[in-house]
């Protein structure tokens, strides 16, 4: 005689792994969050004249024209926003780059992008002698876009059209041609060399609010299309021929990424200047906390790396008597960080 097995109510079992890991991952993202919102709260009350956090929101909504609300607004505000963006753009940049190449080492660099914005930066301070920000925003973005099609014209030259292995070659041999024209011509310029210092160190400060605007649709362009390319990079990571059979076009996959690429760090390297370590080390953090799913590595880096750059921002205002450039404060965090994590195997998780 068969005898019947009770079992046990759906309410008592254990819920399975795959439901765990998802729970997880979105405690995860609400984590990230709450970690940005605080380091937006101190990117509004910290820095040489410490405000308040119940005078900042009134100052952010409700400005009353006092001290606080002009600090906070003049001065804090854009260069909050600007933050936000750019640390998200650095992200999402660098996880893309990263997917694409296959290289936990790779960086949105190595496409050209922060060689040919500099070269037209400094073309531009050269020829017409201003100072105005977003003269400046407009160039290095044109340079970062038109190195990106040199690029892409090399690396699709010839057989096998333009790999990810052809694009990193070309980028970093006209990387280097371009940085070599920029440093000639400061050479004979003084001025543009003082002018061309600043910018090139990496900063959130000094830029008026107007710049955050006129960057906002490319960061919004290119971070709709990096979230997008999440599914069809998470296929091509099986193989070529294994995304080909799951309806994943590579060649149209690789172009529309580096064109992310690009939008993403030409947009933030143009209102910031380039701005070391989070385009490398954020997604590198990302994939050995959670894995190499794109479809959480791109949210999760697009919320770590701006709470990162904002800290470093913050800690530079209160780490010397003067201000700290956040290029600089990067770098200082960036690297130990990052050699903690490749001796710790994150390199194996990958």
């Amino acid at each position: 005689m068969l005898t019947s097995v009770r079992k046990a109510p759906p309410s008592d079992r254990p819920p399975p792994a795959r439901s765990r890991g998802r729970a997880g991952r979105w405690a995860g993202l609400a984590l990230l969050a709450a970690l940005l919102a605080a380091a937006v709260l101190a990117g509004f009350a910290i820095g040489a004249e410490s405000i308040p956090p119940g005078e900042v929101l009134a100052a952010v909504f409700a400005p009353d024209g006092s001290e606080h609300a002009l600090i906070v607004q003049e001065l804090r505000l854009p260069r909050t926003l600007l933050g936000v963006a750019v640390g998200a753009a650095l992200g999402l940049a660098g996880a893309l780059m990263q997917a694409l190449t296959r290289n936990p080492m790779a960086e949105p660099g190595l496409l050209g992008v922060n060689g040919g914005a500099a070269l037209a930066v400094v073309v531009t301070m050269s020829l017409f002698r201003t100072d105005e920000v977003l003269v400046y925003i407009w160039a290095a973005f044109g340079g970062a876009a038109g190195t990106f099609v040199l690029v892409y014209l090399i690396g699709a030259h010839g057989r096998g059209g333009a790999s990810p292995g052809r694009l990193v070659l070309a980028g970093a041999a006209i990387n280097a041609v371009f940085t070599a024209l920029t440093a000639g011509l400061m050479l004979f310029s003084p001025k543009t060399f003082n002018s061309f210092r600043f910018w090139q160190v990496g900063s959130l400060g000094g830029r008026p609010l107007e710049v955050f605007w006129e960057v906002l649709p490319f960061f919004a362009a290119g971070t709709v299309l990096a979230l997008l390319l999440a599914r069809p990079l998470n296929a091509l990571d099986l193989g070529e021929d294994a995304g080909r059979a799951l309806g994943v076009k590579p060649g149209r996959t690789r172009a529309l990424g580096a064109v992310a690429v690009v939008v993403l760090a030409g947009a933030a390297t143009a209102a910031t200047g380039p701005i070391a370590f989070l385009g490398l080390a954020v997604p590198f953090i990302v994939r050995a906390w959670i894995g190499p799913d794109q479809r959480w590595v791109l949210p999760y880096s697009m919320l770590l790396a701006p709470a990162l750059l904002l800290a470093a921002d913050v800690l530079g205002r209160v780490a010397t008597p003067g201000e700290l450039e956040t290029g600089i404060v990067t770098a200082f965090l960036g690297a130990p960080l990052f050699m903690l994590m490749v001796r710790r195997g994150g390199m194996r998780k990958l």
